[in-house]
């Protein structure tokens, strides 16, 4: 076989894997799944909400169970499902507090969008929070993730429910239309995220006509029933420029936002201390902090 040939075949068979990608990520049904090594360390357990998976984790042996409760959204982008990294994070913050970890397994777009999303993760936030004591719910969010605790927070306030005692956000994304015009200055440091796919990304996410509506872009959303909101960002992270700006929004109605900024770190730099070590120097700090928040009302 000719060299010329060979190249052929090989590009043909990465445009059918390319497709087959395409046609998976557009019309299959991804599901997270939990590392096998987490159940043998953690009371983990798995059940089906509406159509979707919602993951609780807690420590093992009872005495070790601080009362505290997480509901935690994760990141990707609206495109991706839960990472290695969150499962390792999740391992630390039980470690380190004692609490339950609720995860839900939201569904994904482009198949999916934002009215999907809320209409499994309000419904769960209804329910825990007739269960869970104030005083013990903690809401956490990064990413993407932060931006639909936001808003979940956001929609709790409109209907009178009980907000978390904490909303903790990683690295919110606060509007997807990133029309911010900091986010050009602040993208020549930032290496992982990129201003034109994530707006791709947050089309797709909000059906492409409800991008300025806050269950989307929260950081259009009313701010004057939160309560006690933390941010942790970085300085060389894109979604950073937003953060300011709805601290100053929030400043307006008389709701504090206390904003922990990392001069130099990344996007979601906190949990990816566990894929790039060194990046070590800039989480233990600001972790520890977070655990200590945690860890006391």
């Amino acid at each position: 076989m000719g060299f010329v040939n060979l190249m052929l075949i090989i590009l043909i068979l990465l445009i059918v894997l390319t497709m087959l990608a395409l046609v998976y990520l557009f019309t299959g049904n991804i599901q997270s799944r939990p590392p096998k090594s987490l159940s043998r360390n953690y009371n983990l357990k798995e059940y089906e909400y509406q159509h979707r998976q919602v993951f609780t984790i807690k420590p093992d042996e009872e005495e070790n169970r601080s009362g505290k409760v997480i509901m935690y959204l994760h990141g990707g982008s609206y495109v991706g499902e839960l990472y290695r990294e969150h499962w390792s994070f999740f391992r630390d913050l039980i470690k380190d507090t004692g609490a339950t970890i609720i995860v839900p397994d939201y569904p994904l777009t482009p198949q999916y969008k934002y009215t999907d999303v809320f209409g499994m993760v309000l419904p769960l936030y209804r329910e825990v929070t007739k269960k869970v004591k104030k005083e013990n719910f903690i809401l956490m969010g990064d990413s993407a993730g932060g931006g639909i605790a936001l808003a979940l927070a956001q929609e709790a306030g409109r209907e009178n429910l009980n907000q978390p005692n904490k909303l903790i956000l990683i690295s919110p994304w606060l509007d997807v239309t990133m029309k911010n015009p900091k986010i050009e200055i602040v993208q020549k440091n930032d290496k992982m995220l990129n201003k034109k796919v994530l707006t791709i990304a947050g089309v797709a996410y909000s059906g492409g006509k409800d991008m300025d509506k806050y269950l989307v872009s929260p950081i259009n959303g009313p701010l004057d029933k939160l309560e006690d909101v933390i941010i942790y960002t970085g300085t060389y992270d894109i979604l950073n420029t937003d953060v300011e700006v709805l601290k100053e929004r929030a400043e307006k109605v008389g709701t504090k936002i206390n904003v922990y900024e990392t001069e130099k770190a990344t996007h979601i730099w906190l949990l990816y201390k566990y894929k790039d070590k060194g990046n070590d120097p800039l989480v233990q700090e600001p972790y520890n902090q977070m655990i200590e928040l945690l860890k006391n009302n």
